[in-house]
């Protein structure tokens, strides 16, 4: 009798964790299709009325950028483009599109800049440029009897991106449209940021085919919670295509292909 009691008792201990075990495999297996079942909300339609674009005017009055081959600051060639984007945005019905002029040094303008699109719960920040060179590739020539410097070498847009940026694959994707938009338009990406001889301003590049470069260190560009996009509209230090920047035609041209771009994206949310 006491044996019978042993054994059972036995046999009771080692099938205990096993009935534990499959009432614990039941009750996770319950919970995952639940979790399945719960779809996550679908995000909100875009209406470009109310679809909020900040166009953040490269460099400041008090901190200017690059300065072209004709002695002019990019801070003017950014302004002015933005400007006209801003015009076509909205008369494409992107009515919240607004530009962003922000004054003070370098780094300090870079957080007030974040800041801005952050408080305003910007839906997209794109953050208008123009290109130079690293100083180690500039050449003098003499323009209106002073020294000036520039550099033929490299030519065309670039367009920037981070993976720190919360929203990257929506900014990697608007970065595509534009680069397309581009490219159709006859334009060519500045391929140079992928090469040894930029050094520190080498960039990996993530789309070979319409120019759209890493760049995680930007804090315009990381720091920012919307999808965030930089474009270096073009290079002012060369001497043929800063004139191409300086013509009505060429800013046309881009914020015709800015609007078609964020058109595009703004039916695919």
């Amino acid at each position: 009798m006491n044996i019978s009691w042993r054994i059972t008792a036995a046999i009771a201990a080692a099938l205990f964790p096993l009935l534990v075990s499959s009432v614990d495999d039941g009750q996770a297996a319950v919970a995952r299709r639940a979790a399945r079942a719960i779809k996550p909300p679908a995000p909100e339609p875009c209406d470009p009325r109310r679809f909020k674009i900040i166009l953040d005017v490269g460099h400041t009055s008090e901190s200017q950028g690059a300065t072209s081959a004709r002695n002019d600051v990019e801070f003017g060639f950014n302004l002015q483009l933005a400007k006209l984007i801003g015009e076509r945005l909205k008369a494409a019905g992107f009515a919240a599109t607004r530009v962003l002029v922000t004054d003070g040094k370098a780094r300090a303008s870079l957080l007030k800049r974040v800041g801005t699109a952050n408080d305003a719960h910007a839906d997209f920040f794109l953050s208008i440029h123009h290109d130079s060179v690293p100083d180690k590739m500039l050449e003098t020539w003499e323009f209106d009897g002073a020294k000036s410097y520039f550099s033929d070498r490299f030519s065309g847009h670039s367009l920037f991106v981070s993976e720190r940026n919360p929203r990257f694959a929506a900014s990697l994707a608007f970065a595509k449209l534009l680069g397309r938009e581009l490219k159709e338009k006859g334009l060519q990406y500045a391929g140079q940021y992928a090469l040894p001889v930029m050094g520190r301003y080498r960039h990996e590049l993530l789309d070979k085919d319409v120019g759209v470069y890493r760049y995680d260190g930007l804090v315009v560009l990381s720091q920012t919670r919307s999808a965030a996009v930089l474009l270096e509209a073009g290079s002012i230090i060369n001497r043929d295509e800063e004139m191409a920047m300086n013509s009505p035609e060429r800013r046309e041209l881009i914020a015709t292909a800015v609007v078609t771009a964020m058109r595009s994206y703004c039916e695919r949310r």
